[in-house]
């Protein structure tokens, strides 16, 4: 926490969580996240569905294929690697 000026203290916004399915997780602590979103058609105003194919860092490899898990932004851990795995939401059935 930080004071301004004026002496009021200012707290930092906690790090967005963003939720996903696990597409792969091939990888050595590593999990391939797909996140999905709906935006609308500027002209049309239909909701077209569009993905994310993002990659979070799994240190105890307890995320599986097919699992629904929450991920949230850190500090970049390789090239396209600035993710973490939060926690399992859903597990896949088998």
């Amino acid at each position: 926490m930080n004071a301004n000026e004026t002496g009021q203290v200012e707290t930092k916004k906690p790090a967005r969580a963003l939720t996903g399915k696990v597409v792969s997780n091939k990888m050595e602590k590593t999990i391939a996240v797909e996140i999905e979103r709906l935006i609308k058609h500027a002209r049309y105003g239909k909701y077209i569905r569009r993905t994310t194919k993002l990659l979070a860092h799994d240190e105890n490899k307890e995320a599986r294929e097919g699992d629904t898990v929450s991920i949230m932004p850190c500090r970049p851990m390789s090239r396209r690697k600035s993710y973490k795995l939060v926690s399992v939401i859903q597990k896949a059935s088998a």
